[in-house]
């Protein structure tokens, strides 16, 4: 006979997962604000070119941005965000409060 599986632990373990990768994504994207420089944006600016690129319905335009991303992540600026994310000191430069939390 087979053990019976322990759904209530299962679904503890994955809600705690789930959190966990909720954080992760935060904290990169956090990351992503201040490797493109960002951060030195008012955060009402930062929210307000975030809101309009996710409302555009221009296909060039989101194209556009497309291009321009992936030239900096292939520039090595994805590198130097993805050193920071691993905590080598990459951005430890950065002042206290600079975040893009505003």
């Amino acid at each position: 006979m087979r053990k019976p599986r322990d759904i209530d632990a299962e679904l503890t373990a994955l809600a705690a997962k789930a959190k966990q990768l909720k954080s992760q994504k935060i904290k990169q994207l956090g990351e992503l604000v201040i490797a493109t420089g960002a951060d030195e944006l008012d955060p009402e600016v930062l929210a307000g070119a975030l809101l309009t690129a996710k409302a555009s319905k221009d296909v060039k335009s989101r194209e556009a941005w497309k291009s321009e991303g992936e030239a900096f992540f292939r520039k090595g600026a994805g590198r130097k965000l993805a050193s920071a994310a691993a905590g080598d000191g990459a951005g430890a430069g950065q002042e206290p409060g600079t975040g893009a939390t505003g």
